[in-house]
């Protein structure tokens, strides 16, 4: 869903871009670099209860998920090592986003294992919503469906994690139970979508 917005986000990198292929930095450099900084960020932020400046520094490495491509586009850099690190590298980001999570409901004074347990499910089931994708494609077929892609898996977690730093109630515990369920229902989604590519012809 969130890819109707990569185009006005490829307007905006695009200078940025420009400067970084003058001076010569790969598109793979840059996808380790924001790796690198939203799993420092977000286990050094997030399990010591800062979840605004955690939100606000992951999301600025974030962002240089999406540079990465516009370079490689751009340079004619683009390599099939490329994109296979890109998405391996995103398995490790989204793993240190939600481990932090797991860490600040567990480290707290009165430990929320409960919600512990739903930000691992999210871990899990987002996985599992990746890996559906990349097996698919391996046997030759699609799974370009469902409700609830990394996009906005990483959208949804990083605002509510911000707003709970802010002090809004109850928003971390309902954007996690809502992830979860979206997540599963994903997970569902491409299961059924392989299903029909595979038995019923």
């Amino acid at each position: 869903m969130l890819n109707v917005l990569r185009p006005a986000v490829t307007r905006v990198m695009t200078p940025l871009s420009r400067a970084l292929a003058r001076l010569g930095v790969s598109p793979d450099v840059i996808t380790m670099i924001g790796t690198l900084g939203v799993a420092v960020s977000a286990l050094a932020f997030y399990p010591t209860g800062r979840l605004t400046l955690g939100s606000l520094v992951i999301t600025v490495f974030v962002l240089a998920d999406l540079l990465d491509g516009v370079l490689a586009r751009m340079t004619g850099k683009g390599s099939t090592w490329g994109a296979f690190l890109d998405s391996t590298l995103d398995r490790l980001s989204d793993a240190a986003i939600f481990s932090g999570l797991i860490g600040y409901f567990v480290l707290k004074d009165e430990p929320e294992i409960l919600l512990a347990g739903v930000a691992l499910f999210c871990l899990v089931a987002g996985a599992l919503v990746s890996y559906a994708k990349a097996r698919a494609e391996g046997l030759g077929m699609t799974a370009n469906v469902g409700i609830a892609e990394r996009g906005e898996r990483i959208a949804v977690v990083l605002v509510v994690a911000f707003l709970s730093g802010l002090g809004v109630p109850y928003v971390l515990p309902a954007g996690l139970w809502l992830l979860a369920a979206a997540s599963a229902v994903t997970v569902v989604q491409r299961m059924v979508h392989v299903y029909r590519q595979a038995v019923v012809r």
